[in-house]
């Protein structure tokens, strides 16, 4: 008997140790039909925007209506992010630059070279609250044969013409994402399947670069930051993860998920994945749209 408690005791604890995943969350599939979804990002106004890389399109989508082009010609525009006056940010991986819309959709380039070269194919950013853009600029595919740059790069654009780059690494960098107190800035390595994080100064200078999660099933992709600092990454899952790097629990959703947002009220999770978006019921709250 005493044998027999011992091994329930082992088997709770490897119960409640052991990541979840949770049963009892609902998936929503809220759009279909696109051929390779990314970069969502949710605006003010109460809509998200999308991107559909091989159509070259960035879609507006407001909850109960389908979604519309926004942009046609996007230069297969990746990753998407809002500044706080409604402008558009946006990474071509195609034509190789971050990009700014304003609400007349004129585009201004921020970055398109770096040190006298081309850069790789802009790939996903986010933005500070002081409209302060970073951005990871890997190169997967037929980009990584034309590149001329000997590095995969992650960047800050600190001001008109100040572009500097935080990291030239050897493997790619991928999503990125701000902690809700923009203390903290973080980068996913989809060749190393980590995490890594460097702390921000009140300047906006990224310093102490380590790495905080490690051995993520499947290669990172995007990566977002919830209010108690968990760490929310789409691989071969939607995975979280502790602060401290601990998986805690994943979703599954129906196909590889590619990008996730939360919205703007920080109570639901939406999933960039394939062919279609998702909506997670989420179960904290999340960092603030901006």
């Amino acid at each position: 008997m005493r044998g027999m408690r011992l091994w329930l005791l082992i088997l709770l604890g490897a119960a409640l140790c052991w990541p979840q995943a949770l049963d009892h969350y609902r998936v929503e599939k809220v759009a279909t039909g696109y051929r390779f979804t990314e970069g969502p990002a949710w605006s003010r106004e109460g809509y998200m925007v999308f991107s559909d890389l091989p159509s070259q399109r960035i879609y507006k989508w407001t909850p109960g209506s389908p979604p519309e082009v926004l942009r046609d010609n996007s230069g297969r525009a990746n990753g998407n992010a809002f500044d706080k006056e409604g402008r558009l940010y946006s990474c071509e991986a195609g034509g190789r630059r971050v990009v700014r819309a304003d609400r007349g959709g004129h585009l201004e380039v921020l970055a398109d070279s770096f040190e006298g070269k081309k850069l790789n194919s802009p790939n996903d950013l986010v933005l500070r609250h002081d409209s302060q853009v970073y951005f990871t600029d890997p190169a997967f595919g037929s980009a990584d044969d034309s590149r001329e740059l000997d590095f995969y790069g992650v960047y800050r654009i600190a001001g008109r013409d100040k572009l500097e780059a935080i990291a030239r690494w050897k493997t790619r960098p991928n999503g990125i994402a701000l902690s809700q107190d923009q203390k903290t800035l973080y980068v996913a390595n989809a060749d190393e399947r980590t995490v890594t994080a460097w702390n921000l100064d009140r300047g906006g200078a990224a310093t102490n670069e380590r790495v905080v999660v490690r051995g993520i099933d499947g290669a990172p992709d995007g990566v977002k930051v919830d209010g108690k600092g968990n760490i929310w990454v789409a691989c071969r899952v939607v995975a979280v993860y502790s602060p401290q790097g601990a998986r805690i629990k994943f979703f599954e959703v129906g196909e590889t998920p590619a990008n996730l947002a939360f919205d703007a009220a920080g109570t639901h999770v939406y999933v960039t994945a394939r062919t279609s978006i998702y909506r997670i019921g989420q179960l904290t709250k999340g960092a603030e749209a901006h």
